[in-house]
């Protein structure tokens, strides 16, 4: 009996963890997100006969550098049940910055 209390503390501590991970992520999703707003009426520029800036151009690239660090979201947001996949995604995306903060063995 007692082992069965401590398969229900370990799913716990479990769902806690997974839940930590999808919120902090939503809320970088939502940081990314938000700071994107500006690009449509940077993108319609040309086609109202507008010129890009060098200011434009520049605010253009960090635009789509943010963009690209989001990909790996946005896929898994259209699939089919992909807001199911979100926290093992979050999992994934923390297990690589933790290894990558790690120090270089032998060092």
């Amino acid at each position: 009996m007692a082992r069965l209390g401590d398969i229900g503390k370990r799913t716990v501590k479990v769902f806690n963890g997974m839940q930590d991970l999808t919120t902090r992520e939503k809320r970088r999703l939502v940081t990314e997100m938000s700071q994107v707003r500006g690009l449509m009426p940077l993108l319609m520029k040309p086609r109202n006969k507008q010129k890009w800036s060098r200011e434009d151009k520049a605010l253009l690239s960090q635009h789509m550098r943010r963009i690209s660090a989001l990909s790996p979201y946005l896929v898994i947001l259209v699939m089919p049940g992909g807001f199911f996949a979100l926290p093992a995604l979050a999992w994934w995306l923390d297990r690589r910055r933790l290894r990558d903060r790690a120090p270089a063995a032998g060092a």
